[in-house]
């Protein structure tokens, strides 16, 4: 639950950030922005269960290159680090991933439990360019001279249940941010595929274990090395994915708590993906068509 130390801290941040971007940033919810404000100013004593999220353009020292830098303030901001996300045309899917990632870790080592969104701005436009000149990865740069591999990565996740909204908006935010593919299907049992970069999976299921579940376990991986030599990154995650982008899938609801996701439609929706062979690894059984 927020507080409103927290949110006053919030809003000074942005009100910084207003000045220094007055035509670069964008207040995704204006409503939300209000129900903050009137929360410190005492009109509301409820603490409200809105977000203040916003977008950034940042124009780097890179000709003719923009990133667009997408932050959410989690309820408890500054005492955690917001949720940020970095995208830009110029980036491979493979490098945006690892950009994420590493500017999850300065923060989480640097910058926990103060305000810190100029620092991620400054850090962006002083190591986003070094990602745009890669060809690879890091762990791709390891390769023997001649040969350049990378390893993909899909991840079959199983929940005891997913019902709660703000895990649900995290499974969401957290594959757009490490731009992975795959789905998600809430309900009892909860199921989460993941796939992209090894190192952008792994990632993900760091942050997926560490919130609170009666149950998650990773049911089944697939780890494949694809020869990039000729071939450029976009183009290898493309042989790779079998998912175009990620999303909640909802199923026909049923049992008496109306919990139950109907694991036909999922067999179906699996076997159109052409992984139906999944589903015995998930449920013991072999699926069925509708």
């Amino acid at each position: 639950m927020t507080s409103p130390a927290n949110v006053e801290a919030q809003l000074s941040e942005l009100e910084l950030l207003l000045s220094m971007f007055p035509n670069e940033l964008l207040v995704d919810d204006q409503l939300a922005l209000v129900d903050l404000k009137e929360y410190v100013q005492g009109k509301i004593l409820t603490p409200p269960t809105s977000r203040l999220q916003y977008t950034v353009q940042l124009q780097l020292d890179t000709p003719n290159v923009v990133c667009a830098l997408s932050c959410s303030f989690p309820p408890k901001y500054p005492a955690v680090i917001p949720e940020i996300s970095i995208r830009s045309d110029a980036l491979y899917r493979t490098q945006q991933a690892q950009l994420n990632i590493d500017l999850h870790e300065y923060l989480r080592q640097n910058c926990c439990g103060e305000i810190c969104m100029l620092n991620a701005v400054e850090w962006i436009k002083d190591h986003a360019a070094k990602y745009m000149s890669k060809q690879t990865i890091a762990t791709e740069n390891r390769q023997p001279a001649g040969t350049k591999n990378v390893t993909c990565t899909r991840l079959w996740i199983y929940s005891h249940h997913i019902y709660n909204k703000e895990k649900r908006k995290n499974i969401l935010e957290w594959a757009k941010e490490l731009s992975l593919t795959g789905f998600s299907m809430p309900g009892k049992p909860g199921v989460i595929c993941v796939e992209g970069p090894q190192s952008a999976c792994e990632e993900y299921w760091a942050r997926a274990k560490r919130l609170t579940w009666k149950r998650i376990l990773i049911r089944h991986r697939e780890d494949t090395i694809l020869d990039i030599t000729n071939i450029d990154m976009e183009t290898a995650m493309q042989m790779f994915c079998k998912f175009t982008d990620f999303e909640e899938k909802i199923f026909d609801v049923h049992g008496t708590k109306g919990n139950h996701m109907d694991l036909g439609q999922l067999y179906q929706f699996l076997n159109e993906k052409e992984c139906g062979d999944v589903f015995q690894l998930y449920f013991g059984v072999e699926g069925r068509t509708l």
